[in-house]
């Protein structure tokens, strides 16, 4: 296992102020003539749905984007075609401090540092699944507070395993539509063929090999929630179309010659930076704004190590063993804390399922596990990718997932689905998927 020493920076203070300030235009044509940066994110550019719209044909859609720190005003280059300047020099990004110049194209911006703003913060450590009393995550948890009751849309952005789609589900759990479906649709996993028809649905004998009405995810999710994970994978050919259901509320299904209506709020995730597939031309900007009403940044492990031990007694309990928590020792949890977790909270669940799985009674050391994963992978940092997708990293995490689920459960596929919080349907079709249940009749 791969240690390094104990960075306080990363265990977060005991509260959480960020220091923001005010953009103005001192030279060009804008929308606005000022633009208060705070700690919700504000994109900069050509576009008229940025926050802050320049007139001017040298700038790009998304140019820049600019939000309130802990360290100040960071400006963030979003691969604009002619660059992000700081004075005279071109950045990619930047932590502003005091007065500074910002020049996009010809548009001239001038930047005054504010005063320190303090976030509000939970009082409780936990959010429905979520689980954390660092104030990073408290500050998350009372974010979500606020966002739960309304209909904004939701994009929720983080690192691949840090748990985005919990986030889409404590948001659902604590709306009024919590009593309706949360319908998951992994933009990434859909085939292209298929894509159109998994999110509208078809009539029967649309195309080949319909052979039956199908609803589609929207549809299903009405009056309830729409979780669009991975968006950033979406088809560039059915943004458009998305855009419309959105605005419209109503869908036609592949086939069919008239509208249904619907009521869907949506939360999205990604591990892309959409703003800058914007610019790529690989994804709409009418789209991004159009979900991205809120941004919800989820913070990796390592920038919240103070988490670990209640993470391991959550995950503990999900899979029906609360009281092993007791048996988890102290030094293996001071070891959890020093690692660095590539792989994110996804890695830690993961790892405590295999632990619960090879328990016989006595003290957990779940460090020893994570010793002979990473003896039999090779030591080293970050997460081993050999030149795969991240589809491909992503299946072979849900695989050994499934497997230590069906190992613990001497394949119970209700309890696995209790454990993983999915509905049957989904935990045969994942372990048909990754070959475990064949494997284990084999055996």
């Amino acid at each position: 296992m791969e240690v390094r020493p104990m960075d306080k920076t990363l265990l977060g203070s005991r509260r959480v102020e960020v220091r923001g300030g005010t953009v103005t235009v001192t030279s060009g044509e804008a929308s606005l003539p000022s633009l208060p940066v705070g700690p919700e994110p504000r994109v900069i550019g050509r576009s008229p749905s940025c926050h802050l719209s320049l007139h001017d044909r040298k700038v790009s859609a998304t140019h820049c984007e600019v939000v309130a720190t802990e360290r100040g005003v960071r400006v963030r280059d979003l691969g604009s075609t002619n660059g992000t300047f700081l004075e005279d020099h071109r950045i990619v990004e930047a932590i502003l401090t005091s007065g500074a110049t910002l020049r996009l194209g010809d548009t001239v911006l001038t930047f005054r540092p504010g005063k320190a703003q303090r976030l509000p913060m939970s009082r409780s450590e936990s959010f429905g699944p979520l689980v954390g009393g660092t104030p990073v995550m408290r500050a998350l948890f009372e974010q979500l507070k606020l966002l739960a009751p309304t209909t904004i849309s939701v994009l929720v952005e983080g690192e691949t395993g840090s748990g985005k789609e919990l986030v889409a589900r404590a948001i659902h759990e604590a709306s009024d539509r919590a009593s309706k479906p949360l319908v998951v649709v992994d933009c990434g996993a859909m085939p292209p063929n298929l894509a159109e028809s998994t999110l509208f649905g078809h009539e029967r004998g649309a195309f080949t090999g319909a052979t039956e009405r199908r609803k589609g995810a929207i549809a299903e999710a009405d009056g309830g929630t729409l979780f669009l994970d991975e968006l950033g994978e979406l088809p560039v050919d059915l943004q458009p179309k998305l855009l419309r259901v959105l605005a419209e509320q109503r869908i036609k299904r592949v086939g069919a010659d008239s509208y249904v209506p619907v009521n869907v709020r949506v939360v999205a995730a990604t591990h892309r930076d959409l703003l800058q597939q914007i610019n790529d031309g690989d994804f709409r900007s009418d789209l991004y704004f159009r979900i991205a009403q809120e941004r919800v940044d989820l913070p990796p492990l390592r920038e919240r190590l103070d988490d670990i031990a209640a993470l391991v007694q959550r995950i503990m309990t999900d899979q029906g063993k609360p009281r092993a928590f007791e048996r988890v020792t102290p030094e293996s949890l001071e070891r959890l804390m020093r690692y660095d977790w590539p792989g994110n909270v996804r890695e830690l669940r993961n790892l405590v399922i295999l632990a619960l799985a090879y328990d016989r009674g006595g003290a957990i050391d779940l460090t020893a596990r994570l010793r002979q994963e990473h003896a039999r992978q090779g030591a080293r940092r970050g997460p081993r990718v050999d030149g795969r997708t991240y589809a491909q990293w992503r299946d072979e995490q849900d695989r050994v997932y499934f497997a230590a689920l069906f190992e613990s459960t001497e394949g119970n596929i209700s309890e696995i689905a209790r454990r993983a919080n999915l509905h049957r349907k989904t935990v045969r079709e994942s372990l048909e998927r990754y070959g475990i249940k064949s494997v284990r009749r084999r055996r």
